[in-house]
């Protein structure tokens, strides 16, 4: 059997087919340095040592970027260009939540994508939460962190 990192990363490489996709975020090393610089919270993991199983991706924005994503005036991958580092952020794009199939419905997805968006309100003064839903579990998993953290939520 793959060990967890190779399984999440052929997960989230089959769930989103970033390949064939251009509107969607390539996540790289060069998109991975960004993140990292924007706010170290863009990018949660759970891991118990032996490999991650859950992954945690949510970008901090501006409300003007999250109305031009939301319209689809701009892909992802703009949306993160649109991104300064070091800026003021009031928007938080959810962009993805991937889980090792055996760990899914015990709440680490929820642990770990609010744990990460209260980091970074705690350096930001956040208004609203947007998302582009990719499953039903990926909405219902949005719609909680609004309701938990009593945002108002934006479906692209």
């Amino acid at each position: 059997m793959a060990d967890k990192y190779e399984r999440m990363i052929q997960l989230v490489t089959e769930f989103f087919d970033v390949k064939n996709d251009p509107e969607q975020l390539n996540v790289n090393e060069d998109v991975m340095e960004k993140l990292n610089k924007i706010h170290p919270a863009c990018m949660s993991e759970y891991n118990e040592g032996d490999g991650p199983i859950v992954w945690i991706l949510i970008i901090p924005t501006t409300e003007a970027t999250m109305k031009r994503f939301l319209s689809k005036e701009i892909s992802e991958t703009q949306l993160l260009n649109e991104t300064p580092i070091g800026g003021k952020y009031d928007a938080i794009y959810l962009c993805s939540a991937s889980v090792l199939e055996e760990y899914r419905r015990k709440g680490l997805a929820s642990q770990v994508g609010f744990d990460a968006i209260k980091k970074i309100m705690k350096d930001h003064t956040v208004k609203a939460l947007y998302y582009w839903s990719f499953s039903p579990e990926g909405q219902a998993l949005a719609e909680k962190a609004a309701e938990e953290l009593n945002l108002p939520l934006y479906k692209r």
